[in-house]
């Protein structure tokens, strides 16, 4: 299908393009940016008036709940709320049920996703089997089967020797290891450590959770120089040591979720089990210190931490409830709302969602890498186009995914997807005009 994409604000942060011209797509690349080729004809053309016009999102942490729970969320529902929200690529972790230790699991969960022609899914595989944390896994036949890196997800990995066997068989062969800092012991509770937690009486996390399993993590890469991204670092004395460690250069990124950006740990107000998540939510001076982080490059990527939880898991008391909460249609508008509130700019905005997100990826994406993350004339055309003036308010009924819970039920946000392009095809259009 050819499709000109007219008027639009085209936006690439790789590239730091933003201009007001068209974009031409032909057999599913873009094939001109600015005027039309000589003699092109498209079959459909998009009014882009009023728009941006930019690469489409890439989601570093997105639960799609299949196998193994599909009460909390299909598929088919959470690729619908991907595209929805203007992602076109997502990573999704290892911990579906039954684990994604086994090449089979794996090519079965890249066939589904494929048949739905939406967003492009990149698993990743366990980095010990079963998630047990005592044997490794057979990382060159998961990577085979497409996995672009390993896994614990959110089971912590206690043995240490068992890690460092991880990091050498992994810096041996190129991978890369995708892991969450946490202490196995301290990181057993519900809630920061803090004023709040102790008031509330629930059980705390502290900061030390996260800084102790980065000081060990850091030792061991030194030895290994494997290559590891960290998931959703949360504590402003965590990202210290994630700067001083790129200062030395150790082969590290990191992410941080759109939850810890925004929220804090009085967001839990009387209970509120929909501020229950993984990792928990700290006080303002962490959160402050990530949007620093954010800014400045020392935190690589913004994540939706997408994990659907149904209503029966939520209707809990706060420390029973299942933690997560649904983020795939809210990624692109917090991201311009961190935007506008840090003064960053729109195309800084875009960045930590598409370009530098990608770049975590790295060789893994093959022959994509080129072009994930970026607007280029023969690459890939998996793009979003949104209305950043157009308001929203989140509320179930405004969201596709399964699940319906997340803190920030009620918030008016900016930026509103009209359409996303995976492969040069419509894979979502707004009902309405934004």
């Amino acid at each position: 299908m050819k499709i000109l994409i007219r008027n639009g604000r085209v936006i690439d942060p790789a590239s730091n393009r933003d201009e007001l011209c068209d974009l031409a797509v032909a057999a599913g690349r873009i094939v001109a940016i600015g005027s039309a080729p000589a003699g092109f004809t498209p079959s459909r053309v998009l009014d882009a008036s009023g728009c941006v016009v930019a690469p489409g999102l890439v989601d570093l942490a997105v639960r799609l709940r299949e196998p193994g729970h599909e009460h909390e969320g299909m598929l088919e529902s959470e690729m619908a709320a991907a595209v929805a929200g203007g992602i076109t690529s997502l990573v999704c972790p290892p911990d579906t049920d039954p684990v994604l230790d086994e090449p089979g699991l794996v090519e079965m969960l890249r066939m589904r996703a494929e048949k739905l022609h939406q967003a492009r899914v990149f698993p990743l595989g366990a980095l010990t089997r079963g998630l047990g944390g005592e044997v490794l896994t057979e990382m060159a036949e998961l990577t085979e089967a497409g996995c672009v890196g390993f896994s614990q997800a959110e089971v912590a990995l206690g043995n240490t020797q068992v890690l460092q066997r991880a990091l050498q068989y992994a810096a041996t062969f190129g991978y890369t290891v995708w892991l969450r800092p946490q202490e196995l012991h301290l990181g057993r509770g519900v809630a920061a450590s803090g004023p709040l937690a102790t008031r509330l009486g629930l059980a705390g996390v502290p900061v030390a959770a996260e800084t102790i399993a980065l000081h060990t993590l850091f030792e061991l890469m030194k030895s290994s120089r494997a290559r590891v991204h960290l998931c959703r670092i949360s504590s402003a004395e965590g990202l210290a040591l994630v700067r001083a460690a790129k200062a030395q250069g150790l082969p590290v990124s990191c992410d941080v979720s759109i939850n810890s950006l925004h929220l804090t740990d009085l967001d839990i107000g009387f209970f509120d089990s929909r501020a229950r998540l993984n990792p928990p939510l700290r006080q303002q001076r962490d959160r402050d210190a990530l949007r620093e982080g954010l800014a400045d490059g020392t935190v690589d990527a913004l994540v939706s931490d997408h994990t659907p939880v149904d209503e029966d898991a939520k209707t809990l008391p706060f420390a029973e409830a299942e933690p997560g909460a649904t983020g795939l249609e809210l990624l692109l508008s917090l991201a311009l709302h961190w935007g506008q509130h840090s003064g960053v700019g729109l195309t800084r905005s875009l960045a930590v969602v598409t370009s530098e997100a990608a770049q975590v990826l790295g060789a893994s994406l093959g022959t994509l890498q080129a072009s994930c993350g970026q607007l280029v004339a023969g690459g890939v055309a998996d793009l979003c186009i949104f209305d950043a003036s157009a308001r929203w308010t989140v509320g179930p009924e405004a969201l596709r995914s399964q699940g319906k819970n997340t803190p920030f039920a009620g918030y008016e946000l900016p930026g509103k997807v009209r359409w996303t392009l995976v492969g040069g095809q419509v894979a979502y259009e707004a009902r309405e005009p934004a």
